[in-house]
C-alpha cells in the first residue's frame, strides 16, 4: 500500500455519515469520485441526532449551530438546507437549586437548529447518497478492520460487523475517509504505514469529553400541572454539579408541542459515571433537572443516552489529515473544534485536498 496514488476520481470509501462524513461524499461524487458510505447507525446524522419518541422528537446530540464561515454559509444556502432560527430564551442558572438565574447576554450570532429535527440537516444532505443517485449509503455497517483488498492488494478492504445487514466485506477502494471521533478512527488505522504516526496523534493530542443525555417528556394532559411549575425560560446553561445544560424541545421551531426536555450532564460528571447503567443515571438527572426547573412531577417518558466521544476539549489543529500515498484520510469536528461548522470545514477541506491532487 505504498505506491503513490493517482490523481484521477477513482473509488472511495467514507466511514461515518455525520456532517464531516456527508460533506466529504457530497464533495468527491460532485468531482467524479465513486463514493460509498458506512454508517454504523440507522441512519445519517451522526451528533447531530434526532431521536423519534411517542412523545415526539428529541435533539439528544447537537443543540443548534452557529454559522459564521461563508463557505457554510454558501452550502447551506444552495441546498436549500431544512434549517430555522431558535430565537430561545437563554439563561445560566448560577447555583445548585435554580434560585439564581441570571439572563444571558443578547446573542451575537443567529442559533440555528433543522426542522423538524436537528438529523434533518444531514438527512437532506445525504439523500442523494442514499437513494443511489450520486453514491451509496450503508446504514447499519459497523467497520471493525481496514486492510489491503486480497483480490487487489493495492486497493483497501473494509471488514464489517458479522451482525451487520450489509455484506461482511466491501473492496477495491482506492482511498478510505474515517469520519468518525479520533479515537474509534485511531482504532482502524493499525492496518496503514501511518498508523504508528497519526495513532499516537489522535490519542494524545485530541481530548473527546463524554456526555450523559437525557431525554424526558409529560403527557400533554400534564402540562397544566406543569405551567405552575416550569420555568419561565427555555433553555438553560447550568453550574449545577451534575447537569451542564436543559432544553425545552417544544421551544424550537417546527417541533410537537407537547413538554419535552434534553438534560446533558456535564463532561466531568459524564466521565465520572461514563459506566453506570442508563437508569441509574436517569434517576440522577431528573434528580438534578427538578432542582433546575423546579419540575417534579414524574415523566411519562426518560431515557438515558451514553455519547462516549461527544465534544472536542483539545483539537488537533489542522482540519485533517490525508496521506496519499496509502489513500488514507481523517476528518471530523475534532480536527478544528466541537462546532457543526467545524465538521463542515474539515469533510469539505479533505475531500478538496483529494479531489485537487
Amino acid at each position: 500500500m505504498s505506491s503513490p496514488r493517482s490523481a484521477e476520481p477513482g473509488r472511495v470509501a467514507v466511514v461515518g455519515a455525520g456532517i464531516a462524513g456527508i460533506t466529504a461524499a457530497r464533495t468527491l461524487a460532485q468531482a467524479g469520485w465513486e463514493v460509498t458510505v458506512f454508517e454504523k447507525s440507522r441512519g445519517a446524522g451522526g451528533r447531530m441526532a434526532t431521536r423519534r419518541t411517542a412523545f415526539g422528537g428529541f435533539d439528544h446530540g447537537a443543540q443548534f449551530f452557529t454559522v459564521r464561515d461563508e463557505r457554510f454559509r454558501l452550502a447551506l444556502q444552495a441546498t436549500g438546507a431544512p434549517i430555522a432560527p431558535w430565537n430561545v430564551s437563554l439563561v445560566r442558572v448560577l447555583d445548585e437549586l435554580g434560585r439564581h438565574v441570571a439572563a444571558a447576554p443578547p446573542a451575537r450570532e443567529t442559533r440555528w437548529v433543522a426542522t423538524p429535527g436537528m438529523s434533518a440537516l444531514v438527512h437532506a444532505w445525504a439523500q442523494p447518497l442514499i437513494d443511489g443517485s450520486v453514491g451509496q449509503c450503508h446504514a447499519n455497517a459497523r467497520v471493525v478492520r481496514l486492510a489491503p483488498d486480497p483480490i487487489a492488494p493495492a486497493r483497501w478492504a473494509l471488514h464489517l460487523d458479522a451482525a451487520d445487514d450489509t455484506p461482511p466485506i466491501h473492496g477495491g477502494f482506492d482511498a478510505v475517509l474515517l469520519a468518525i471521533p479520533a479515537p474509534q478512527a485511531a482504532e482502524l488505522l493499525h492496518a496503514s504505514a501511518v498508523a504508528a504516526d497519526w495513532q499516537a496523534r489522535l490519542r494524545d493530542e485530541v481530548v473527546m469529553a463524554p456526555c450523559w443525555t437525557l431525554m424526558a417528556a409529560w403527557p400533554l394532559a400534564a402540562q397544566p400541572g406543569l405551567d405552575g411549575l416550569g420555568p419561565r425560560w427555555h433553555a438553560a446553561r447550568s453550574d449545577h454539579h451534575r447537569i451542564a445544560w436543559v432544553a425545552r424541545e417544544s421551544s424550537k421551531p417546527g417541533r410537537e408541542p407537547l413538554e419535552r426536555w434534553v438534560i446533558q450532564a456535564s463532561p466531568a460528571w459524564s466521565a465520572e459515571h461514563l459506566e453506570d447503567d442508563a437508569e441509574r443515571i436517569t434517576g440522577k438527572l431528573l434528580k438534578g433537572f427538578a432542582e433546575i426547573t423546579g419540575i417534579r412531577a414524574t415523566p411519562g417518558h426518560a431515557v438515558a443516552h451514553r455519547w462516549r466521544y461527544a465534544q472536542t476539549q483539545r483539537a488537533l489543529g489542522e482540519p485533517y489529515l490525508w496521506d496519499s500515498r496509502s489513500g488514507l484520510g481523517v476528518c471530523g469536528d475534532w480536527c478544528l473544534g466541537y462546532r457543526v461548522e467545524s465538521a463542515f470545514l474539515s469533510g469539505l477541506a479533505l475531500a478538496l485536498a483529494i479531489a485537487e491532487g
